[in-house]
């Protein structure tokens, strides 16, 4: 039974980070195997969709130009044709909190927000996505993110020491 709580931690961890240490006390399992299982699941689940990411950003990049040069020619003269029109009209862009939020964080902090914000604000695969997209060129991306990693785990473990009625 604990081996399925420990698995199920470190696949909620993966994903949702911040929500994962608290869960796990409340589900009952003991201290350093909640922090290990969330540390696990932080780290693994960050590499693996950042390198997930790099593989879907090649595919599509391999794959759009041979999907724009398969559209018949018809349609792509009509899709001009509405283009033209549209332009004219200047639709407003819709922007969601969420798409803001990702937008400011790029355009005012960069790198560091990210790198700071993804295991919290954002979630893994959100910041793994945007890490590379963006910044795959930068030099320690990865080990910058595992460090980001470990030191929100360090955080929420102080928030759990200081308010253990919450927990236990």
């Amino acid at each position: 039974m604990m081996v399925v709580k420990f698995l199920h931690v470190i696949l909620l961890a993966s994903v949702k980070y911040i929500i994962t240490l608290p869960y796990a006390l409340l589900i009952g399992m003991k201290y350093p195997q909640a922090l290990l299982a969330v540390l696990l699941g932080g780290i693994g689940g960050f590499l693996f969709f950042y390198y997930l990411s790099k593989q879907f950003i090649k595919l599509v990049n391999f794959v759009w130009p041979c999907i724009c040069n398969k559209i018949p020619q018809v349609f792509k003269v009509h899709y001009e044709t509405f283009c033209k029109k549209r332009k004219n009209k200047k639709p407003a862009k819709i922007f969601t909190r969420r798409n803001r939020f990702i937008t400011r964080i790029k355009t005012t902090y960069g790198l560091w927000g990210i790198i700071l914000a993804t295991p919290v604000l954002l979630t893994i695969p959100v910041g793994a996505f945007l890490a590379n997209k963006y910044y795959s060129r930068q030099r320690h991306i990865v080990l910058y993110m595992i460090l980001s990693i470990v030191g929100w785990a360090g955080i929420l473990s102080g928030v759990v020491h200081l308010f253990p009625k919450i927990f236990f």
